[in-house]
């Protein structure tokens, strides 16, 4: 049987010559033309620390591939580093970032005929852009994750580029001096691999372990050590495996295996970005997936791990501790885990995890026991209301109150709302909302780390509300809710919100209620009027366009 169905077409017969002719150049020979080809899609790049190792792995990945007799054809894919684009105009590209990976990814492997693909990479939109593209493509393929940096250290302290943010808060509160905040920023960062809490990158790494789409213990690697090399390497050998097997992702991407990602998710305390996510990555496998899918899992999978931003740890701590397989096993061994879910290694999960103890060591707490988990239930809540009649996300790890009610303080930026908290001008009780800062509105939907670590410095984390139609980081923590929908750029009711109004978040009952009479809330609509859209040119214009509501993911690719 044939492993090179899709590379035949430029490789076989004699219309074919002058395509081999190019392929002769780039290095094939003769005996090569019968072999699959096998994209491998590089993430490589100096812009962050997340992405500085890719190309080793990439590198390991291409002699692996040969080894096991395919013709790997390297090519780059983009990255934008949130964590040095966060409070700037350039975050905007973030979110947009991710359709532009999936994009490029479909474009190589579609347009040169490739028999797979193999995924390398590091930062947030890394992962969700690569799993859209294997989703939509449906040719066999696997994720290879860059790995987590190791924590910094500083006064006894882990840090993480978290500290680094709400550092700029302490400072801003005079609670520490600038030598502080400079040794901070010196420490947060001490060498390559992803943001190192339970943030957005080592969630959707966790997140497609659990799925089947990664190998065993790979998402929880530290980027600097062998182990994230030879784990490159075997993933290039399963990957030529799943092709003569013809194992392809939407074989492996299904209802069931989503619902394992998400209890992984709610387990580890993962990013809120993960909603987003992976209702973008069920869209583009046609698989049936709603928000209330999340709440619905949120109230059966405890959250197990103590891991930052709201808790002690970070991955590599997690790593050490049994890593997701064993938190996998847990839930599997609670009912919470589909067994039979088929993995890209040909094993069931079932199969995977045989062997991982029923109980993680008692020699460490990264890990909780299932009897004493951190919190009885998931920590991202979908709340609906009239804020947000589409839902929206709230994160209440670690908020010592779930609810507050307080006069709203309306920003139509992140921007103005970066200011009025530095100058102290936000009290406790208060409510921020940050609006036209959706997927249209922004566009791009930023994510608001530095206001929320801000609020987290200064020490109102617990006192302040924080709702907005854009996202947060996955180093967010407080009082915080996002992606509501409809966004204020359509006309929906945060664009109605005047100063001083009072919301209500309520964490336990899910709402997200503008206090306000209906008849007042008609007539502010009825005088409502669509701003001027923000960019009439280039990719934003272009995704402001085609981006689908947060509700629904902020997909671009159709209804």
């Amino acid at each position: 049987m044939p492993y090179n169905k899709c590379s035949q077409a430029i490789t076989q017969g004699a219309q074919r010559s002058p395509s081999r002719a190019m392929l002769r150049a780039v290095g094939f020979g003769d005996e090569d033309f019968d072999k699959p080809i096998v994209g491998v899609a590089n993430g490589f790049s100096t812009i962050t620390p997340c992405n500085m190792g890719l190309n080793e792995l990439a590198i390991n990945a291409e002699r692996a591939l040969k080894q096991a007799g395919a013709m790997p054809q390297m090519f780059g894919t983009i990255t934008v580093s949130d964590g040095i684009s966060m409070g700037t105009e350039g975050m905007k590209y973030s979110l947009v970032s991710r359709e532009v990976i999936a994009d490029s990814i479909e474009t190589a492997v579609r347009g040169e005929s490739m028999d797979g693909v193999i995924a390398i990479g590091g930062c947030d939109k890394n992962m969700p852009g690569a799993m859209i593209a294997m989703a939509r493509m449906n040719v066999p393929a696997i994720f290879v994750y860059g790995g987590t940096i190791k924590p910094g250290h500083y006064k006894g302290q882990d840090l993480t580029i978290v500290s680094s943010f709400e550092a700029v808060g302490q400072y801003a509160a005079h609670k520490i001096d600038e030598q502080e905040l400079l040794a901070v920023e010196r420490h947060a960062c001490p060498g390559a691999g992803s943001c190192g809490g339970m943030f957005t990158a080592n969630t959707m790494s966790s997140a497609f372990e659990a799925m089947g789409m990664s190998l065993p213990y790979s998402s929880t690697m530290a980027a600097e050590d062998d182990e994230k090399r030879v784990s490159a390497a075997r993933s290039a050998e399963v990957l030529v495996n799943a092709i003569k097997q013809q194992i392809r992702p939407r074989d492996i991407i299904t209802r069931k295996s989503i619902e394992n990602a998400i209890a992984v998710i709610m387990a580890v305390g993962g990013s809120t970005n993960a909603v987003l996510h992976f209702l973008a990555i069920a869209h583009a496998a046609e698989v049936e997936l709603s928000i209330d899918d999340f709440e619905r899992m949120r109230g059966k999978v405890p959250v197990l791990c103590n891991l930052k931003p709201s808790g002690r740890y970070v991955a590599t701590d997690l790593h050490q501790a049994g890593g997701v397989p064993q938190v996998m096993k847990m839930l599997l061994d609670h009912g919470l885990l589909h067994g039979d879910c088929l993995t890209i290694s040909g094993q069931t999960v079932a199969e995977i995890l045989r062997d991982i103890p029923a109980t993680p060591r008692k020699d460490q707490d990264v890990i909780r026991q299932w009897e004493n988990p951190m919190y009885a239930q998931g920590h991202l809540a979908i709340l609906k209301g009239n804020l947000s009649t589409e839902g929206c996300v709230a994160k209440i790890s670690g908020v010592k109150n779930p609810k507050i009610t307080g006069p709203a303080r309306v920003f139509e930026s992140e921007e103005t709302c970066m200011a009025a908290i530095l100058a102290r001008k936000i009290q406790p009780g208060d409510v921020v909302v940050i609006r036209y800062e959706g997927p249209k509105g922004g566009p791009g939907m930023r994510e608001m780390l530095s206001p929320t670590s801000a609020l987290i410095g200064e020490g109102l984390g617990d006192s302040v509300g924080l709702i907005t139609d854009g996202r947060f980081s996955g180093g967010t923590y407080g009082m915080v809710v996002g992606h509501v929908a409809p966004e204020a750029f359509v006309g929906g009711t945060i664009a109605l919100v005047h100063e001083g109004d009072s919301i209500t978040i309520d964490a336990e009952q899910r709402l997200l209620q503008l206090n306000v009479p209906e008849k007042e809330l008609a007539r502010r609509r009825a005088e409502w009027r669509p701003p001027v859209p923000r960019y009439t040119r280039g990719v934003l214009a272009k995704y402001a366009k085609l981006v689908s509501t947060a509700s629904r993911g902020a997909i671009t690719d159709g209804s």
